[in-house]
């Protein structure tokens, strides 16, 4: 079930407008504010030549999460990513994937997405993000999409290295 959120561009309006996400079977579990929960099964089409998921499909799925989760910050872009493959999927399983917000400052942000195959841990992607238009005003930012650095000493920590 997802849990719907008050912002006007959020996880789950990102979600319905990723057309790619949909059409491999990804589903939306909950989006809250800085956080997403996706899930996706495994299927023939997705085996590369050693017979196991394909690594695109994970990153495909990590991506999706992190999208959903940045976006719930305003209109998004991924900055850059990266993942650690920790253990082959196989035809069949159902992998979940879990968005969590690390730290934003200025109109950056950076998320961890975990991807689990119920306990066991498939894969850590780790996503950084930018604003590029203000959700309450559409502003975009002072270059729009790719200008400037946005590291303006301002920090927001919502996850535990943030808190004091």
């Amino acid at each position: 079930m997802v849990q719907r959120m008050t912002s006007p561009h959020d996880g789950t309006t990102v979600f319905a407008a990723d057309a790619a996400a949909r059409r491999h079977g990804i589903e939306l579990l909950e989006a809250a504010p800085g956080a997403a929960t996706l899930r996706m099964a495994v299927t023939a089409e997705m085996a590369n030549g050693h017979g196991i998921a394909h690594g695109g499909y994970v990153f495909l799925l990590a991506d999706t999460a992190f999208a959903c989760a940045c976006n719930s910050r305003g209109v998004a872009v991924a900055a850059g990513a990266d993942i650690t493959y920790a253990a082959p999927a196989h035809v069949g399983d159902v992998l979940v994937a879990r968005a969590e917000e690390r730290v934003r400052f200025g109109r950056n942000g950076v998320y961890d997405v975990r991807v689990l195959r119920g306990a066991e841990v498939i894969a850590e992607f780790r996503g950084r993000s930018r604003i590029v238009r203000d959700p309450s005003t559409g502003a975009q930012g002072p270059r729009g999409a790719g200008g400037g650095n946005g590291a303006n000493g301002e920090h927001e920590g919502t996850g535990p290295e943030g808190r004091g």
